[in-house]
């Protein structure tokens, strides 16, 4: 997406919500003019797909305001990354590819304390390796970094719950958010700190639950 596309999308709804909500907002962008911005207009927090990769002054940018990134795993590039993902072993490659994003995020003057991992739940994975990452959360935990992990209506939860022979299911429909809130509580207690949702109610009760059972 152009530059000046992508501000006149994210810019004028960072600036509004600013105004009504006190919750941390986050710009989600591969581009440094556009984390730039947004800061400026209200969010605090960066979301970065590529880990830093994508464009080389986004660390600088976060460094400057201070603020906290999130590097995230992806094999490829958004275009290719599903062609025919291979690992020898999933969970191995992507806690040593986070690994190596925190040390470039510390090298460019993040504070350790400002970075957040995300192993990028279907970004270059197989269902089969996306099942494997939450299956082997806890591995992550070397990593020593708050983790976030995102499973929300993705793909692999709309084939594993479709009819027989049927289509993947529609993200909306109710079955998948059903079957999302499994994902969201493995997470949980595989040791996710945060998680992306789409449906917040019920995700704070999946949680509440999962962290019952954590804390028990």
């Amino acid at each position: 997406m152009p530059l000046e596309e992508e501000l006149a999308r994210v810019l004028p709804v960072i600036r509004a919500l600013a105004e009504r909500v006190s919750v941390p907002l986050s710009i989600d962008t591969l581009k440094a003019p556009v984390a730039r911005q947004a800061l400026a207009a209200g969010a605090s927090l960066v979301n970065d797909i590529s880990a830093l990769r994508a464009d080389p002054a986004m660390a600088g940018v976060v460094a400057e305001a201070d603020v906290p990134v999130i590097l995230m795993h992806m094999q490829g590039e958004p275009r290719t990354m599903q062609m025919d993902p291979v690992y020898a072993d999933v969970t191995r490659e992507v806690g040593a590819f986070l690994s190596q994003a925190c040390e470039r995020a510390v090298a460019a003057g993040i504070p350790r304390g400002r970075i957040i991992v995300d192993p990028g739940i279907g970004f270059g994975k197989t269902f089969a390796h996306n099942l494997q990452l939450i299956r082997q959360l806890p591995r992550l935990a070397a990593l020593e970094a708050p983790l976030l992990v995102g499973t929300s209506r993705k793909a692999f939860v709309r084939h594993l719950l479709k009819p027989p022979g049927g289509p993947d299911l529609p993200a909306d429909d109710p079955v998948v958010v059903q079957g999302t809130q499994a994902t969201v509580a493995a997470a949980a207690l595989g040791g996710a700190h945060m998680v992306r949702v789409h449906d917040v109610a019920a995700a704070r009760i999946s949680l509440a639950i999962a962290d019952a059972i954590r804390g028990a």
